[in-house]
This record gives C-alpha cells, sequence and structure tokens, in this order.
C-alpha cells in the first residue's frame, strides 16, 4: 500500500509521514497549516517566502528552505526522505523539483487532493467543482448564492476567496463548497468525487504552462472525473461537450447536462424568450417547465452580455443539479452583483462611457468583452501567456475604433492590430516609468474617444507584468478616469 492510499480521513495516520510542501502562497501555506495540525513531519521548500508566511512557519516550528539552489534543494530533500509532496498549482509540471520528486517515485498531490482526503474533519460536505477558461468566479459565487438562498450553507472556495483546506477545517461545517478549480490544481488532481462538476467552457490559455492547447484541455477535462451526480458542460462549446462524453464519472447514473444561451434542447438549461428555461433537472417531458429567471432579473447583476448569460445559465444548471428550487435561483439572481473589474461602468463623461474588464486576462474573455459593444476605444495588453491574439482582432475588427496598447509584450499586439484591423487608430503606450503607464493610456484614449464610444480596459493579457495583479490594474484604470472625469 502506498503512503496516501492509507491517508483518506482525517483521522489517518499523518503523524507517521514525512511531507514536503512545495510552494508557500495562500494555497501552500494553507498545506503547512494543516498538516502541522495533524502532526505529520515537513520541510517547506519555495524560492520566496513573504515576511507574513515566514513570521508564521516560524511560530509554528515548521522548518522551511527558501531560495535554494537546484542541487541545494535536491540534497535537502533527500536527506528529508519524504513519504510524498504536495506542490503549489503555480508550479510548472518542469519545475526541477516536480521532475525530481516523479523520477524518484515520491506521489504528488495538491492542495485540493489533501483537502478531499481530510474533509470529515466535521462534516463532509457536498463538493461542487467549476472550471473553464471564463466566467468560473462569476458563477461559483453565483451557485453559492443560490444554495445559500435555498437555505444550505456553502462556500464558494478553492481558486476564489477562501483556500479548501481551510474551509474543510471550518468548525461550523458545510452542506455545500462550491470550489473553483483552475487547470493548475487539475494537473496535480488524482481522481475524487464530487457531486456535480462543471466546465464552463474551453479557449487558449496558460499554454505556457501546460506546454500546449491540448494539455490545457486535458487539465480541464479532468474536472469530470468520479462525479457522483451530475456533469454539466457547456453547449455551444464542442470541446466541453466531447470531454463530457468521454469523462470517467462514477456510475452510469451520473446526468450530463448541458447549459445555453439559446433555446434549450432536452437535457439543456436555456432561454426561451426573455426566460431562463430548465429543460434537463424537471423532467424534459413535464407538461409546464418553471421559469427560474427572466432577463429583467438579470439585468439587476449588471450589463447583460452574452458572456453574463452564459454564466447565469451555467449556475442555474449547477444549483438544479443540486436540488435548488426554482425560486431560490430567482431570488439569487435578482440578488447578486458581480465582483469588481468584471464589465463593470466606472463613468460616462462627454458622451463616452469607461468600463473596467481588468479580468479579461485571455483573449477568450475579452472577445466576450468586445462583442457586448459597438464602437469601442480598447485598452490592450500585457502578459500574453503563449496565446496567439490574432484571431481575437480579427473577429472584433469592426468594433475597434482605436487601440491603446500597454504592457511588456506590445509588438505582436501591434502587428496584429495592422494586419487585421488597419482601420484601427493604434496608441502605444511605452514601458518606462511603470508607476504612470495607466494615467498615459487612460489620458490618451481619453484624447480619441468620440461621443458614441466606449472606452474599455479588456486586457486579453496577464497583468504582472505592470500591475501587482488585475484588480491593481483595474483600479489604477478606475482612479485614472476619475481624475480625469472631475477635470472635465
Amino acid at each position: 500500500m502506498t503512503s496516501l492510499e492509507k491517508l483518506s480521513s482525517w483521522h489517518s495516520d499523518w503523524k507517521s509521514q514525512k511531507v514536503v510542501v512545495y510552494g508557500v502562497g495562500i494555497s501552500g501555506f494553507s498545506v503547512a497549516d494543516t498538516l502541522n495540525e495533524l502532526g505529520s513531519q515537513l520541510l517547506v521548500v519555495a524560492d520566496q517566502i513573504d515576511a507574513q508566511h515566514k513570521d508564521l512557519l516560524e511560530v509554528l516550528g515548521i522548518q522551511y528552505l527558501e531560495g535554494a539552489a537546484e542541487n541545494e534543494a535536491i540534497a535537502a530533500i533527500r536527506d528529508f526522505n519524504p513519504d510524498f509532496a504536495v506542490v503549489s498549482p503555480g508550479i510548472k509540471p518542469t519545475n526541477f523539483l516536480v521532475r525530481w520528486f516523479a523520477g524518484n517515485s515520491i506521489e504528488i498531490i495538491g492542495d485540493i487532493e489533501l483537502a478531499w482526503r481530510v474533509r470529515d474533519k466535521v462534516k463532509p460536505a457536498e463538493w461542487v467543482f467549476i472550471t473553464g477558461t471564463n466566467g468560473k468566479t462569476t458563477t461559483t459565487q453565483l451557485v453559492e448564492s443560490m444554495l445559500i438562498t435555498s437555505g444550505k450553507k456553502a462556500l464558494a472556495c478553492g481558486n476564489i476567496g477562501t483556500p479548501v483546506l481551510d474551509a474543510v477545517r471550518d468548525p461550523q461545517g458545510w452542506d455545500f463548497l462550491v470550489i473553483e478549480i483552475s487547470s493548475f490544481q487539475l494537473h496535480y488532481l488524482n481522481r475524487l468525487a464530487p457531486r456535480v462538476s462543471a466546465l464552463l467552457n474551453i479557449a487558449e490559455d496558460h499554454i505556457d504552462w501546460h506546454g500546449s492547447f491540448e494539455e490545457y484541455a486535458a487539465a480541464k477535462g479532468k474536472v469530470f472525473e468520479g462525479t457522483t451526480g451530475a456533469i454539466i458542460y457547456n453547449g455551444e462549446d464542442g470541446k466541453t461537450a466531447e470531454l463530457a462524453r468521454n469523462a470517467d464519472v462514477a456510475s452510469e447514473d451520473v446526468l450530463a447536462a448541458a447549459f445555453t444561451r439559446a433555446m434549450p434542447a432536452d437535457l439543456q438549461v436555456g432561454f426561451i424568450e426573455e426566460f431562463l428555461i430548465d429543460r434537463a433537472f424537471y423532467g424534459y417531458r413535464a407538461a409546464e417547465l418553471p421559469e427560474l429567471a427572466s432577463l429583467e432579473d438579470i439585468e439587476q447583476i449588471g450589463v447583460v452580455t452574452p458572456h453574463l448569460l452564459a454564466n447565469v445559465s451555467a449556475a442555474a444548471a449547477i444549483a438544479r443539479a443540486c436540488d435548488v428550487d426554482a425560486a431560490s435561483i430567482k431570488a439569487a439572481i435578482q440578488a447578486f452583483k458581480l465582483d469588481k473589474h468584471r464589465i463593470e461602468f466606472i463613468e460616462e463623461f462627454a458622451g463616452v462611457k469607461w468600463f473596467d474588464d481588468s479580468k479579461a486576462t485571455n483573449a477568450h474573455a475579452a472577445d466576450a468583452s468586445l462583442k457586448s459593444f459597438e464602437s469601442v476605444v480598447w485598452l490592450v495588453g500585457g502578459l500574453l501567456k503563449g496565446v496567439e491574439i490574432s484571431p481575437l482582432i480579427k473577429q472584433n475588427s469592426s468594433r475597434l475604433r482605436a487601440a491603446v496598447v500597454i504592457g511588456k509584450e506590445r509588438t505582436e499586439i501591434i502587428e496584429a492590430l495592422g494586419n487585421w484591423a488597419p482601420q484601427c487608430q493604434v496608441i502605444e503606450i511605452s514601458d518606462h516609468e511603470n508607476d504612470t503607464v495607466m494615467s498615459r493610456a487612460v489620458l490618451a484614449a481619453s484624447e480619441v474617444a468620440q461621443p458614441g464610444d466606449v472606452v474599455l480596459l479588456a486586457p486579453a493579457a496577464a497583468s504582472m507584468d505592470q500591475f501587482k495583479d488585475y484588480a491593481d490594474r483595474g483600479n489604477q484604470f478606475s482612479r485614472a478616469v476619475k481624475e480625469i472625469a472631475n477635470a472635465k
């Protein structure tokens, strides 16, 4: 029996285990904290540990190794002789230690799987997995809201907010954990048994991490493995449907249902005229299908974009798979508000509307954002993560009146704009004096925007080249816009 096979409960013999925890961000620290509570002997290894986590590790008496060279790190781990390793999700599979673990038959898991193994500390909750290239956070939060409205104790966690290990250790316990799970986390995940799993969409993203689109899609498809109740896929996305058809679920009784923005077929949730209708979980032969919500309800959330309609339809399908009633779904939608930086309206002045969609960190998300408007001055650029941007520009060429290009990887964007949107005025913002990049970009956009235009921050790229994260990028955009508006 391997080390992990006998570790299936909070009450298993964790004290006998020697574990390497590789990476100490939010999830990595939750791993170290949990295993320390369980009594395992730990060696924490990280390229860099922030001051707060370092202090906590020292208070807990956990041994750590920071910033070691490859040979030094390998020697220390070899001397430690671990039973298994828990690897943080941001660490690539090509990393030297990940390769060394594999080459030395040391099993690797991630924080999600560790949480599954110890989920019975208080009471085991039902687990819901949600993944996709875009829309994960909004859909996860919507499902949480729908479950809570129906009277369930539910928490959105995982790649959003609370680490799953903190959730399973919460003394109050939960009925449902609604877990946003990334492709990185799925890569390091072995077979679990969630009640419901959902794959919202797949488009090119994180190719630099996974190595190819095929590997990225395969990681996303792992979300369905072992599901016991229902798998939810996108009825308008052939790749998600293919992965659903090939899913290795718990049994033949697991229902496969789709969400769509169009009229729903059998075993689908979708829209008939202005109403969201369930033809999957109420029985598609029912004489009268209940209305889950209306477009008027969805308008309470924010700008009604195609992307939002898809997210609402997906969330409703997932909630119905968890037996949430129609009235609770409707009430949750009416009360829900989008997080900041998701096609967030900022200001309107001089006949121009300004929107912050800094969360559009890839081409797929930016495409949904651009398609929401007719005449756009586009703030674009950052780190492209190995994804080709030309198709995005080609598909939206007619909408682009001007583009303000920021970020380290500007050349590819500028060339693609020249090739596929020659009518689009291009303004390049140099990356010297990074602290002024956004203010200079917003000023440039204000000078070219005309009445009736939308100025849209939808960068189609990651932010870490010039900003702390996408939220910092969006906050800087909002501040700069408001400064110009107040000066008018």
